[in-house]
């Protein structure tokens, strides 16, 4: 009976092996890349069309553009796809990366109660700025606090406002540290205003009572690069499957793919690659 049980557990072990091969063999890439195009939903839909068409799988690593960017420097990606273009420039001049391609953008916007306490309702941000920090008492207000590239943009909307948030800073501002969707979870609960980039929004289900209170200004358009992690940094960096990838969303086809990216019939992001 030993002998039956050993030859059977052996025969078992052998019919596994391929299998194991298979896993093991599996070509994939690391894109660190920011939450709002996991949590909108971009990338459950664009990436099952690059896998079938190029054979390559790709494993999506999803925080603020701050902590992607970071994760690229220690080597742990591949790939960064992330919105912050100051952050993104100053990454590849300091020759973490290897060059930065736009690939689409959408808009950030002022999402708060609908009852708009503040009275900040309109088309200029800086100016809805203003008013939640003049408004009395003042409403809360709901920041990622992340060092995404949602962050970013807000901390410089204050700045560019006139507004001293450092000193302004109370209970009304709550830091979450958190991606956008948990982000505005947060808001939702305490009927607070929050920045938000448009795609997320599009996308989020729990708005109880909050809306679009400011959208349209020009200083809200958000822009979204790619960019290869330099392998004269990080040897190990997949430098062909990833730039692979990255041809992939700026071509034709990966641009459609994009442009194709809707919910209830609108768009979520716009693709503007450079040809």
């Amino acid at each position: 009976m030993n002998i039956r049980r050993t030859l059977l557990v052996t025969l078992a072990s052998l019919v596994l092996l391929p299998n194991v091969g298979a896993n093991a063999a599996e070509r994939f890439i690391t894109v660190s890349s920011t939450t709002s195009t996991e949590q909108s939903g971009l990338f459950g839909h664009i990436l099952p069309v690059f896998e079938k068409e190029s054979g390559i799988k790709v494993r999506v690593v999803a925080l603020g553009t701050g902590q992607a960017l970071d994760t690229a420097r220690r080597g742990d990606a591949d790939v960064v796809f992330v919105h912050d273009k100051v952050a993104e420039e100053k990454f590849v001049a300091e020759g973490w990366g290897v060059e930065r391609k736009e690939v689409m953008y959408n808009d950030f916007i002022l999402v708060g109660p609908k009852a708009d306490p503040a009275k900040a309702a309109g088309k200029d941000i800086l100016e809805g700025l203003r008013r939640i920090a003049a408004a009395e008492p003042r409403p809360a207000f709901v920041s990622r606090g992340d060092k995404s590239g949602t962050h970013a943009a807000e901390l410089r909307y204050w700045k560019a406002a006139g507004l001293d948030l450092d000193a302004i800073r109370g209970g009304w501002y709550r830091d979450t540290g958190s991606g956008m969707g948990p982000a505005l979870n947060t808001a939702s609960s305490m009927n607070a205003y929050i920045l938000a980039d448009r795609g997320t929004w599009l996308a989020f289900k729990n708005r109880g009572e909050l809306g679009v209170v400011v959208e349209g200004d020009t200083r809200l358009f958000n822009q979204y690069g790619v960019i290869l992690v330099n392998p004269a940094k990080h040897p190990h960096v997949k430098k062909e499957d990833g730039q692979r990838f990255i041809d992939w969303l700026v071509s034709p086809a990966g641009q459609k793919s994009i442009a194709d990216y809707r919910i209830g019939g609108e768009p979520l992001f716009f693709p503007n690659a450079k040809r």
